[in-house]
């Protein structure tokens, strides 16, 4: 472990922005942390197994979900690091975009692959129930919504760079009132008359916003006193919206609730990042002085060399102990209603287990965030069709 760090370490370009690596690899770990905490297992008496939230029973819990409803720091780390690969690019604008999408697209392409290939065998081969690979197709595909959103924002990178150039910090704003717009339309005295596609409206200004604001901090144009700003008055924003006008105060859905803040995103969602945001700036320099130590800084690295490896797969990893779980019953923490502190103080024993999976499952897995340099064409169709019939079964379409 020691010659791993030291290696690492040695490794490390001294220009190395140790804080970004730091500040993704922990909006990254929210993703996995938060599925694991806040989604649980029905058993029907088929033996299949369904969705389930600890949220439908203590909605107490929903400020956990505000800790780790990270994606705003994300977008916002995405924002910036893209800026600084976009000046470093030796070619075109074209192939500068290619590249990056290829990244994101190769382990989406993977996992969906794997998936369709396992679904026959899991049903005919060991007699898995067809509603509980429904519930599973659903939780793979549940956070791959997010590499299709982070693809368009990519590509709108040279059009965010012109606008931080332009307008710095303010390049957010319109981002910001469009989704305010929407939002009143929807939840205010109107909102029978609004057709319910209108929501649709905040997906690209709602997550663009975050990383608009990355772009600006990338080209220099966020002082701290925009920090502040951004910290201070997305936290009023925040609390103004929880208790004056009603917003749900779970950043996740919760099952039964008629309105989710993230699903599309709510403003709700644009004053947490705004928050977060302030709040990774202001601290920037002190993450990055705290992970010049090399037993901090190793395990940053390793969880931004597999950052899709992560996102991709940590579902798998919670269905790998949950599905043959559900042959022996209830298992508490795993399968059974999650309505108890019973169930919570189980599924936080659970964590480490399924932690150990993913580390097991990623060593294999890792193989779809390389260059398919020697996949032919006749592969490549093939994985293509594979995810394609996986979509079309886990969205209900088949």
């Amino acid at each position: 472990m020691k010659a791993l760090i030291a290696k690492i370490e040695s490794s490390t370009p001294a220009h190395r922005d140790r804080a970004i690596d730091g500040l993704r690899a922990l909006a990254l770990l929210a993703v996995p942390t938060g599925h694991w905490l806040l989604g649980g297992f029905t058993l029907s008496s088929d033996g299949a197994i369904h969705n389930a939230s600890p949220l439908g029973t203590f909605a107490g819990l929903a400020p956990v979900s505000w800790v780790l409803q990270m994606l705003g720091i994300f977008f916002l780390v995405g924002g910036y690091a893209s800026v600084l690969s976009y000046r470093r690019r030796k070619g075109s604008t074209r192939a500068w975009l290619g590249g990056r999408l290829a990244r994101l697209g190769r382990p989406v392409l993977g996992v969906t692959a794997v998936w369709a290939a396992l679904l026959p065998v899991l049903h005919f081969g060991l007699g898995v129930p067809v509603d509980t690979l429904r519930t599973a197709s659903t939780l793979v595909i549940q956070p791959l919504w997010f590499v299709g959103v982070y693809t368009v924002v990519t590509a709108l990178t040279p059009l965010c760079v012109r606008a931080a150039r332009r307008l710095g910090v303010g390049a957010a704003a319109p981002l910001l009132s469009s989704v305010a717009v929407v939002d009143f339309l929807r939840y205010g005295p109107y909102a029978d008359a609004v057709p319910s596609w209108l929501s649709l409206l905040n997906i690209l200004p709602g997550w663009l916003f975050a990383y608009q604001l990355g772009v600006s901090w990338g080209e220099g144009r966020v002082a701290r006193r925009h920090a502040w700003g951004l910290l201070l008055g997305g936290a009023a924003l925040f609390a103004a919206l929880l208790l004056a006008f009603g917003y749900p105060a779970s950043m996740v859905g919760v099952p039964g609730e008629a309105r989710t803040n993230s699903h599309p995103p709510s403003l709700l969602v644009l004053a947490l990042a705004a928050a977060q945001s302030g709040a990774a700036i202001l601290l920037r320099d002190r993450l990055g002085r705290f992970l010049k130590r090399p037993a901090l800084w190793a395990p940053v690295v390793v969880i931004n060399l597999s950052a899709m490896t992560v996102l991709c797969w940590h579902q798998t990893a919670m269905l790998t102990a949950a599905i043959p779980a559900s042959y022996a019953g209830e298992v508490a923490g795993l399968v059974g209603a999650p309505d108890s502190v019973g169930w919570i103080l189980a599924r936080l024993a659970w964590m480490p287990v399924f932690a150990g999976l993913l580390v097991l499952i990623g060593r294999y897995a890792r193989v779809f965030e390389s260059p398919w340099a020697k996949t032919g064409p006749a592969r490549r169709t093939l994985a293509g069709a594979l995810a394609a019939g996986f979509a079309v079964f886990a969205l209900g379409l088949a």
